[in-house]
C-alpha cells in the first residue's frame, strides 16, 4: 500500500488529532503510510492529575481502505476499570463503528471512551492490601503506577516494610551495612518504587467495609483447604521441590571449560575415538616454552574442596613421614 492509495481525509484527521491530543497521542507510520494511532485516555477533571483516578491505553489499527472499513480497536493497560465497565465500554465502541462506516471515526472514539472514562472516575475491584473494596466515603490513594489502595492499608505496608528491612539489616556484617541500599518504599502490587508520608497516611479512617464486616471465623472449608495445602507442600518437600528447604550443603560447584560443551562423535561401532591433539595446540605449546604434557580428560564430578587435615602414612601438612 503506498501513500496515494490513503484517502487524503485520514491525513487531514491524523493532523487534527495531534494538534488536539499531543503530546499524549502517539501516530504510527509505516513508508509514510499511517498504521495505527496509540493514546493514554484519562477522565476530564479540569487538568487535575491527582483526581484522575482511572485510565486505559486506546490502541487503533487503520484499516488500508479507512473509513471505507471500521478499524481495529483494542483496549490495553485499564487501571481502576474492573470487567464489567471494560465490556460496557467495548461494546459502546463496537456499536459506534457499526453505525459509522465510512465516515472518519478515530476522535469520536476517543471521547467516547474518556467520557466513560469521566462518568466513573473511581477506583472499581478491591484494595490488593485489605481485599475490601472501594465505596462512597473511603479515604484512598492512586500511585504513580495508578494502582490504588486505602490510606489506612498503604501506611500499615509501609511501616511493615520498614520493620522488615530493619531487621534484615541488624543482621548484615558491618561490612555489608556498608554498602546496602536505603530502604526504599515500594508498590504492593508491581514494586515500583514510591514515596509517601506515612504520618499523613496513618491519620485516615479505616476502610468503610471492614467497620461493617463481619469477624472472621475458620470456617470447614478453609480447614480443609489448609489441610490440601499442607499435603501438597509436604510432596513438593519430599521431591526436592522447594529451594531452601531440606538441603544440607551448597550445591556442587561444576568445573567445565570451552571443550566440555563439545559433544563426543561416536564411530559406527559406538566407540569414541580419542580427541586429535591439533598443530595449533603443539605449536602454542612450544612457543611457551613449556613442555608439552598429555591430554588429560576435564574433570566432571562435583567440587568439594580439599581435604586439608593430614592422615596417617601420607605426606602433607599434619601428617606423620
Amino acid at each position: 500500500m503506498s501513500v496515494a492509495d490513503v484517502d487524503e481525509r485520514v491525513f487531514e484527521e491524523l493532523q487534527a488529532l495531534e494538534a488536539i491530543f499531543s503530546p499524549d497521542i502517539i501516530i504510527k507510520w509505516e513508508d509514510g503510510v499511517p498504521k495505527g494511532i496509540e493514546m493514554n485516555v484519562l477522565p476530564s477533571t479540569c487538568d487535575k492529575s491527582d483526581e484522575q483516578y482511572v485510565r486505559l491505553t486506546l490502541e487503533i489499527y487503520l484499516s488500508p481502505d479507512y473509513p471505507e472499513s471500521s478499524p481495529k480497536v483494542i483496549m490495553r493497560n485499564p487501571r481502576g476499570l474492573d470487567d464489567r465497565i471494560l465490556s460496557c465500554i467495548q461494546t459502546d465502541i463496537e456499536d459506534k463503528l457499526i453505525d459509522n462506516i465510512g465516515h472518519l471515526i478515530v476522535y469520536e472514539l476517543i471521547e467516547m471512551v474518556r467520557e466513560c472514562l469521566t462518568q466513573c472516575n473511581l477506583p472499581r475491584g478491591q484494595c490488593a492490601i485489605c481485599l475490601h473494596g472501594f465505596v462512597k466515603g473511603d479515604i484512598f490513594i492512586k500511585t504513580p503506577c495508578f494502582h490504588y489502595f486505602h490510606s489506612q492499608c498503604l501506611s500499615k505496608h509501609c511501616i511493615a516494610g520498614k520493620k522488615y528491612y530493619d531487621e534484615e539489616f541488624e543482621k548484615l556484617p558491618m561490612w555489608q551495612r556498608m554498602e546496602a541500599k536505603p530502604h526504599q518504599q515500594t508498590c504492593p502490587v508491581c514494586r515500583s518504587t514510591v514515596q509517601f508520608n506515612v504520618d499523613d497516611l496513618k491519620k485516615a479512617p479505616p476502610p468503610v467495609e471492614s467497620i461493617d464486616a463481619q469477624p472472621f471465623h475458620l470456617t470447614d472449608e478453609i480447614k480443609a483447604m489448609q489441610e490440601r495445602m499442607a499435603a501438597l507442600m509436604a510432596h513438593q518437600i519430599a521431591r526436592g521441590g522447594v529451594i531452601g528447604v531440606g538441603d544440607s550443603e551448597p550445591p556442587p560447584l561444576i568445573i567445565t571449560d570451552p571443550a566440555d560443551q563439545e559433544e563426543p562423535k561416536s564411530s559406527t561401532s559406538g566407540t569414541q575415538n580419542p580427541r586429535p591433539e591439533t598443530s595449533s595446540s603443539v605449536r602454542g605449546n612450544s612457543a611457551s616454552g613449556a613442555p608439552a604434557s598429555p591430554t588429560r580428560p576435564p574433570y566432571r564430578g562435583p567440587y568439594r574442596g580439599f581435604n586439608r587435615r593430614g592422615k596417617p602414612g601420607r605426606r602433607g601438612r599434619g601428617g606423620s613421614r
